[in-house]
């Protein structure tokens, strides 16, 4: 249980941290500069759900593989929501086209890179609470 919630709290921090960067690239005009048109305000009823589900994905953190190698564990982890994203809430949910395609050709770039910070810093979270 003390597993689950450590994963899931980090989860949330990773997901902070996340939703800050997708912020400032916003709001300092580098996700424009590349193209995508992702440029979120900094509110609760944006950030509420994406730190819940940060926690909720955070949970993936406790399959035993990696356990020595965080960084990589956190690199490889980042993916699973980053394909989520891409392939199923971008076109099905959101109508945004296949990989978000319709927000800008670099759209799935930033999507790595955005969630590529959440499983860092998920994967720094755990390594530091044990």
């Amino acid at each position: 249980m003390k597993n689950l919630m450590i994963c899931f709290s980090a989860g949330c921090i990773g997901a902070l941290a996340n939703s800050l960067v997708v912020w400032q690239f916003g709001e300092n005009g580098v996700a424009q500069w590349l193209g995508v048109s992702i440029a979120p305000a900094l509110t609760p009823s944006w950030l509420y759900p994406r730190i819940v589900w940060g926690g909720i994905w955070g949970l993936v953190f406790i399959l035993p593989f990696l356990k020595s190698r965080y960084m990589l564990k956190g690199s490889l982890l980042s993916l699973f929501p980053t394909a989520v994203q891409l392939f199923y809430i971008f076109p099905y949910v959101s109508g945004k086209g296949f990989a978000g395609m319709d927000l800008g050709m670099w759209t799935p770039g930033l999507v790595i890179v955005y969630n590529w910070v959440w499983g860092i810093v998920t994967a720094v979270s755990i390594r530091f609470s044990r």
